[in-house]
Order: C-alpha cells, then structure tokens, then sequence
C-alpha cells in the first residue's frame, strides 16, 4: 500500500473501531498489571467466558504484590473453570519475578517482557501497544486472517516465515496509527465480521481494500497446511448472460489457487446463506437476479486443504454493466480460448448439453 492508502485504510479501520468495537473491561484500564492477566485469561478461552473472572480477579489481586505473595492454591481456585491451569502458575511465577526484579513493575522494554515466565512474542507485542501504545503488531490468528484476505497472502500461516512476513506488513501498517486501537480493532474484526466460515464482507469497513473480497474467494483464505481436513466450501456457480447470449467470465488473481485461470463468477453460499441475501449480493454486483436452472447441476473438486462444493445459477444481466478489471464478456465459442480448471469445464460441458436460456 501508498502511505495514502494506508492511512485511509487505518481512518476506516479506527473509525469502525470506535463506532462498533467490543466494549470490554480490561480496554478501560492502562494498568499493564491488568492487562497481563487480561492477555493471559484470552489465550484459548473466549472472551465472554473471560470477562466475569477478570473482573474476579483483579478485585481479589488488585496488585502485583497482593497475586505475587497468595498461595497457589488460592491463585487456581480463582481459576477454577477457565482450564489450562499452567497459564495460572505461570502467570503467578511472571509476576513475583516482576516484584522481584522490576520493583513491581512491568518492564517497557520487549526483551525484558520476554524474560518473564509466561510471556511470549504474541503477548509482549500485545502488552507494548496496549499498555505502553508502542507500534509492535500483535500477530495472532484473527489479525493473519483478516490480512491474508486484505492483501492476499498465499503462504501457509503454519510457518514461522509467514509470521515473520506478517508482522513486517503489520508494522508497516501500525506505525501511522494508534498502535492499542489498530490492534484491538483488528482483533475485533476477526472475531465479529472477518470469521473463519463466515465472512461478512457487508459489514466490513475495510472492504473496499480487500483483494479477497474483490476477487470472490475470502473463504479460500487464510492458506494452512498441515493435517487438519480440508474446508468445504459451497459456492454457486453463476452463468451470467447479457442481451447477445455472451457469458460472463473473469480471471483469478495472479498468485493462489487457481492463480490466473478464468472461471464464471462464483457466489459463496457459506457467506450469502438465504435467497434474499443471494439476490441482494447478484442485484449489488451484477445488477440482475439469478435462479438455479431447470436441469440439476453439481460438482464436487477436492484441492489439498479446500473441496469445492459446486451448484448453478442463471441470470441475465446488461451488457452495459461496468465490468471489474478481469472480467470479460465471451461467446460460446470464445469461451474455448480460456483456460478454465477443471471444475468450470464441467460447467462448459453442462452449458453444451443443455443450452441454457436458449444461448
């Protein structure tokens, strides 16, 4: 991105932030001591089951000496019900080193907050923008989610050079900006409209800068490899004819699945579950409406971490509507010039046999 880019995009980001971001009890505190164990509480538990121990918690240790000198036992019944108690033990051992070695208070500097049981790269990065509004992205799985669709980022997050690729592009982000609410509203992005199944790009302030969403495949991202089993994805197929019989085609992005193969543009059904939501999004970006044709069409193609679910819809749609920058018009036989992968030839083939709309 151009710095105008990026600050437009972090004006849209904030502005989202502080309109529609969760109002959350440890985001009305610059106690790092709070924010700490506000940090530690969140990792793998979710943020409504957080909320009512947090507040416990502090009121019964409401300073680093009165968490440092309890009992551990004391300290885990506290606990009881959030799980993963190590995070507990590890918390209580962090803090008495902080009383011993930083006078009860929690270090400014990255490197010492990493010397701290139970800290580590994720959580240091958090505590500098949060307590001490220092630029350092917080790389966790909402925020490769939300930027692997932004910018379109085809490395498997698995790897630790992926990571190390998203806290440059972070960064680069974060620094002309308020480092806590960059973090926090992409955190918040994530986990209410960027979701993993789900994203609800209608909802998204940030939309108009999202290649996935221009392109159609938010749901084809963010890219993991590993032994997990594929993601299903469903999608409606639509064969968009103008007033010449002429289909609608358009080009995948150059890098990625698929990457620059043609393809007759695809609904996500994950995203866009009923009719009216189906209508509406054909009606926005096609201006026509679409209905599954009279001769039953599905195709199932498995890729190594996806498995399309493929169905169709028809629609006729004006020659004159502004075309994408890949997108095209191609007759019958042009059609035949484009390489097409193996699920829209099965489409091709459909169209032959059947005709539809009298093409």
């Amino acid at each position: 991105m151009k710095e105008q880019q990026i600050q437009q995009f972090n004006h849209d980001l904030l502005d989202w932030f502080h309109r529609k971001g969760r109002r959350l009890p440890w985001r009305k505190t610059d106690n790092p001591y709070y924010i700490w164990i506000s940090e530690v509480m969140l990792q793998q538990t979710q943020v409504n089951t957080v909320i009512p121990y947090y507040n416990q918690f502090i009121k019964k240790f409401p300073t680093p000496e009165a968490l440092a000198d309890a009992p551990e036992q004391e300290v885990l019944k506290s606990w009881e019900g959030l799980g993963y108690y190590s995070r507990a033990r590890n918390l209580q051992k962090g803090v008495r080193e902080m009383v011993a070695t930083y006078n009860s208070e929690l270090p400014k500097n990255k490197s010492d907050l990493l010397s701290l049981t139970g800290i580590g790269p994720y959580t240091a990065s958090a505590l500098m923008s949060m307590a001490y509004h220092e630029p350092e992205p917080a790389i966790d799985g909402n925020l490769m989610r939300v930027l692997s669709r932004i910018f379109l980022i085809d490395d498997d997050i698995a790897k630790q050079k992926t990571r190390e690729k998203f806290e440059k592009l972070a960064s680069d982000l974060i620094v002309q900006t308020e480092p806590a609410s960059f973090n926090q509203a992409l955190m918040d992005l994530g986990a209410m409209v960027c979701r993993p199944k789900i994203a609800d790009c209608s909802q998204c302030p940030i939309s108009s800068h999202c290649r996935a969403y221009e392109e159609g495949v938010q749901l084809e991202y963010p890219v993991k490899s590993g032994k997990a089993k594929p993601r299903m994805l469903h999608y409606a197929v639509l064969l968009l004819l103008d007033e010449q019989g002429r289909f609608l085609v358009e080009q995948r992005p150059d890098s990625g699945l698929l990457a620059g193969m043609w393809q007759f543009p695809m609904l996500s059904l994950d995203e866009y579950e009923d009719e009216q939501q189906q209508q509406a999004y054909s009606q926005e970006r096609f201006q026509c409406s679409v209905e599954p044709p009279e001769a039953a069409f599905s195709y199932t193609h498995h890729f190594s971490h996806l498995i399309w679910k493929l169905t169709l819809r028809i629609g006729r749609t004006p020659s004159q509507m502004k075309l994408r920058k890949r997108q095209c018009w191609a007759t019958m036989n042009e059609l035949k010039r484009f390489p097409f992968p193996v699920s829209h030839q099965k489409v091709i083939r459909w169209i032959e046999k059947n005709r539809p709309l009298h093409t």
